[in-house]
């Protein structure tokens, strides 16, 4: 017991500045309040934020005055990744709780979808919602774009610590650091995620959408989470008539692509090496499914539904159609490959056809790049098993000692590395299969839709084919097998799994 309880201080005593950080994010929302005149709509509106920023501050001075510093080890830094992510996410779901008066569970599982960029919903009516809310539902997901212990290590960063914190919670194999140290590295990323996001905010507010709606939308945008002010996402600007909707489509592919690809090639390509984007094989692998199943779905579309057998090729009206069928069918992709999770139709609309929707499936499950705010396996990971495939079947034909290592990009891939991927698969596997079976005992879904919940809570999603209507109602069961399906997939399963591990907590 002496070795959990020591164990138990020193993670919760390196959760302490995560809280304090987290007190302050509570606040921004405040100035929505503010500026938008919120106070008319009652006390609970101040309450939302304020009742839960002390409550962090509290919480994270007395962890961090109370309990020792301590050395970490590996398994404490991994620890600290799920217990950081399941504390922001208790505290993160009080506004929901205090200002739209939802129940706790359905507010902690909209704050796990946003923490970890998911974008799977609880909530409808929110054109209706207030500002504030939005606002933070916005917050939560940028602030979990690049990691909420990345932000952590800023404020402690301290002698060799970090440094494990670093390889328990990002997204990468053997991804090289931009700079030298890792608290450069973070600055520079962070510099690049600050600045992208600026950028997707001016230009769609330049192209004629709201301010509000601009800044809700680059945040979640760039972080690949998918949370949108309204019911109907990004449709909703050309069911409402905006005259340049379909830039704003352009707008926001553009941004989910900087999402989904590593902030490494970014800062190269910032550095002036543009054959950043194509030099590594994750790179390629990207833009080839990218352009793969863009032309598989507009191929099925064309097939299933001939949308310009009729229309002349030399009449104004078949290019628009043309680039219409081609403008939805890429925002689909890049939105379902990054994970991001906007859409422009329902993939549940006769818009796409059955091939599709199994198509978007297995982009649930490849994700985006490591090094990037994307979920999913990653495609590094798809190019190793890749790799790895061709060299058992080149193994087949060659002698025994020959030899037959996996290269990729001219280094040796370690026997570690190639496991732990096909450790990791296999427990993807087991947890879709887990959840999907969870899902359709427990509702009324069918298997396809019930398996596609799970697909979208592990991939860090946010659609899937069971209504955002019916998402509310499920068994809570189902919402909690999704809080602990959206945290595997932000974390990459090991972490959470280690909270289940008697011998974990003995470390």
């Amino acid at each position: 017991m002496r070795r959990v309880a020591r164990t138990l201080q020193v993670v919760l005593y390196s959760c302490g500045p995560l809280f304090i950080a987290l007190a302050c994010a509570l606040t921004v929302p405040l100035f929505v309040v503010l500026v938008y005149g919120e106070f008319n709509r009652g006390p609970e509106t101040l309450e939302a934020f304020l009742l839960p920023a002390a409550l962090s501050l509290f919480l994270g001075i007395f962890l961090h005055r109370v309990l020792r510093a301590q050395a970490l080890n590996r398994l404490q830094s991994a620890l600290i990744c799920s217990v950081g992510w399941l504390g922001f996410s208790a505290i993160g779901a009080l506004p929901f709780m205090i200002g739209i008066d939802s129940t706790y569970l359905d507010g902690f599982f909209e704050a796990m979808s946003g923490f970890t960029t998911t974008g799977i919903t609880m909530f409808t009516g929110l054109d209706q919602m207030p500002r504030s809310i939005l606002f933070w539902r916005a917050l939560t997901q940028w602030v979990g774009g690049l990691g909420i212990l990345t932000m952590f290590m800023l404020v402690v960063f301290r002698g060799g610590s970090p440094h494990k914190l670093f390889g328990a919670e990002g997204h990468k194999i053997n991804v090289d650091r931009p700079v030298p140290g890792l608290a450069n590295t973070i600055k520079v990323l962070f510099s690049i995620y600050a600045g992208f996001t600026c950028f997707i905010a001016l230009a769609l507010f330049a192209l004629g959408m709201p301010l509000f709606d601009s800044i809700c939308h680059s945040l979640t945008t760039l972080s690949t989470g998918g949370f949108s002010p309204h019911d109907a996402s990004i449709e909703y600007y050309r069911l409402a008539g905006y005259p340049n909707y379909v830039w704003f489509d352009y707008v926001i592919i553009l941004g989910m692509l900087m999402g989904g690809t590593s902030f490494v090639i970014h800062y190269r390509v910032l550095k002036g090496s543009w054959k950043a984007w194509f030099d590594n094989i994750e790179a390629r692998y990207w833009w080839s499914f990218i352009g793969i199943f863009v032309a598989l779905i507009l191929f099925e579309r064309f097939v299933r539904v001939a949308p310009l057998t009729h229309i002349s090729a030399t009449s104004l009206n078949f290019w628009r159609r043309l680039e219409e069928d081609f403008r939805l069918v890429l925002f689909q992709v890049v939105s379902i490959l990054t994970t991001t999770g906007f859409g422009t139709r329902d993939i549940n609309t006769p818009f796409f056809g059955e091939a599709a929707r199994q198509f978007f499936l297995v982009m649930m499950v490849i994700g985006g790049c490591v090094g990037s705010t994307a979920g999913g396996i990653k495609v590094l990971r798809i190019a190793i098993m890749g790799k790895l495939i061709r060299r058992e079947v080149y193994r087949l034909r060659v002698p025994p000692r020959a030899i037959n290592s996996v290269i990729i990009d001219g280094e040796l891939v370690d026997l570690d590395e190639i496991q732990r991927v096909g450790g990791l698969f296999f427990m993807w596997i087991v947890l879709l299969i887990f959840g999907g079976g969870v899902t359709e005992y427990l509702s009324h879904h069918n298997g396809y839709a019930a398996l596609s919940g799970m697909f979208s809570a592990l991939g860090n999603v946010g659609p899937c084919y069971i209504p955002v209507a019916e998402m509310g109602q499920l068994h809570p069961l189902i919402k909690v097998v999704y809080i602990l399906g959206m945290l595997a997939g932000r974390l990459e399963i090991l972490p959470v799994l280690l909270l289940f591990s008697p011998r974990a907590w003995r470390s």
